[in-house]
């Protein structure tokens, strides 16, 4: 709890922010490697480039002609991560649109789509085909003043939504819209107000890591969560509470001697997409595979303090989510990971339940290359289930974060019993495996066999809600 006040009053003393490429993030770091030197580590800090997109202001979009119209932000249009900054208001000039072949639309995606265009106008695009950044880079090189892209039209896809271009590419607003008012635009005569002012450039932002000076180094235990929040708020449970719960770890393992290797990790930039655990994984491929080979397992802590918490586990071997769209298969040995959790909270008389293992926190670049993953998450966005509010309390009905993802996740967002039963859930693991792998890799290198049986332990949980509905989701659509 003292490093979450630390680092809720970085946050208040920097705008509200400790994301990726603000001063926010900066101080967050130097806290973290001064409390790592303190105690006696040696920290590394790797430094990367990274897209970083803040939006300064509301947004503003209206329908100056034929039929003025004011359109609400967040209901009738979302600016695209990434968009350029503009005040602009011109005629709508609708591109290559299509509107009766509702199945298929390559709207903005050719040079030739926009070959008549008028310079200083808005271009009205259609999703689909190719990506939004292609869309728009193609409409500002035609000399567009703004883009706007309307949804598609078919079943699912006629809502405003939010979208990204992938990368700071745009330099003019770029919005996303309904197909109902790209219809409503998509007239002669149409005239339309946009404005948005942005930050949206290539920043640097750090890792920090730090590991047991002694222990096998050919059989490392790593654990890591991420230490940015994003833009709108300080991020005191996403995930100052995964950050500070392994850095106390972290310091209370300082004079302990594992025999195998202990390496803490606090990512940046996970917000925008995994990108510090995806430059980290990438870095060792290319660059030191064999260092790659020695990672044991991965444990990742992010989000564990949620206000309306559940006690989730993530599933590694796919038992209660298989393999499908919203669950990735867990690497062999993941599923013992599991276990130990489970069996864990079962010997404090603490249920516990799943969550799916779908790769949309920093294990998924640990998973991807066939490491053994697991780790502990309480919820987000997705709604407390009343099978889950009977196992661990709270209320039915109700976010298990409501605050996620806005300025209210401050110190007054987090729920000291889940940091509690959680932090020593990670130290009991992360303390288990620094002696021992075996029940995940035979003690040394690949798993070398199937890993424990998995069952779930009497007293634990089985929702459905938790793993459907808290998935921690970072990614928007690209098309």
């Amino acid at each position: 709890m003292e490093h979450l006040n630390a680092l809720d009053a970085i946050g208040a003393a920097n705008g509200g922010t400790r994301a990726s490429g603000t001063p926010g993030y900066a101080a967050s770091r130097d806290y973290v490697v001064a409390q790592l030197e303190a105690a006696g580590y040696e920290p590394t800090v790797q430094a990367f480039d990274f897209p970083f997109y803040r939006q300064l202001s509301p947004a503003t979009f209206e329908q100056v002609a034929p039929s003025p119209a004011t359109y609400a932000e967040g209901t009738d249009f979302a600016s695209m991560t990434y968009s350029g900054s503009g005040d602009v208001t011109a005629t709508v000039q609708g591109v290559d649109l299509n509107l009766g072949d509702l199945a298929a639309s390559t709207s903005g995606c050719e040079d030739a789509d926009f070959a008549g265009f008028t310079a200083g106008n808005i271009a009205l695009v259609r999703r689909g085909t190719c990506t939004f950044g292609e869309k728009v880079v193609n409409a500002q090189e035609a000399g567009a003043a703004a883009v706007v892209v309307m949804n598609q039209g078919t079943a699912g896809r006629t809502d405003a939504f939010a979208g990204t271009l992938g990368a700071p590419v745009a330099t003019v607003p770029a919005y996303g819209t309904s197909f109902a008012i790209g219809q409503a635009l998509a007239v002669d005569g149409a005239v339309a107000h946009v404005a948005i002012e942005t930050e949206s450039e290539t920043r640097t932002t750090w890792n920090v890591f730090a590991e047991t000076a002694g222990g096998d180094a050919e059989n490392v235990v790593m654990t890591g969560a991420h230490l940015d929040s994003v833009v709108p708020g300080p991020g005191i449970n996403d995930n100052g509470s995964g950050s500070a719960a392994i850095l106390e770890v972290a310091q209370q393992m300082a004079k302990v001697k594992p025999k195998n290797k202990v390496r803490f990790a606090w990512w940046g930039a996970e917000e925008l997409g995994l990108l510090g655990s995806e430059h980290y994984v990438a870095d060792l491929e290319a660059n030191a595979p064999s260092s790659l080979e020695d990672i044991a397992l991965y444990l990742n802590f992010d989000m564990v303090g949620s206000p309306n918490y559940a006690l989730f586990v993530y599933d590694g071997d796919n038992s209660k989510f298989p393999v499908g769209p919203s669950a990735a298969e867990g690497p062999e040995g993941s599923g013992a990971i599991e276990k130990l959790f489970h069996d864990y909270f079962a010997g404090e008389g603490t249920p516990s339940a799943e969550t799916p293992f779908s790769g949309r926190s920093d294990y998924g670049p640990f998973i991807a290359v066939g490491i053994p993953a697991g780790g502990l998450f309480t919820g987000a966005e997705g709604v407390k289930t009343a099978e889950e509010a009977a196992l661990f309390g709270g209320t039915a009905g109700v976010a298990y974060d409501a605050c996620y993802h806005q300025a209210c996740d401050t110190i007054a967002n987090v729920n000291v019993d889940a940091i509690d039963h959680n932090s020593d859930a990670i130290a009991h693991a992360i303390l288990t495996y620094g002696m021992s792998t075996q029940a995940v890799n035979g003690g040394k290198g690949r798993p070398v066999g199937p890993p424990s049986p998995d069952g779930v332990p009497s007293g634990s949980g089985t929702s459905e809600g938790g793993g459907l509905h808290a998935d921690h989701d970072h990614e928007l659509p690209l098309s």
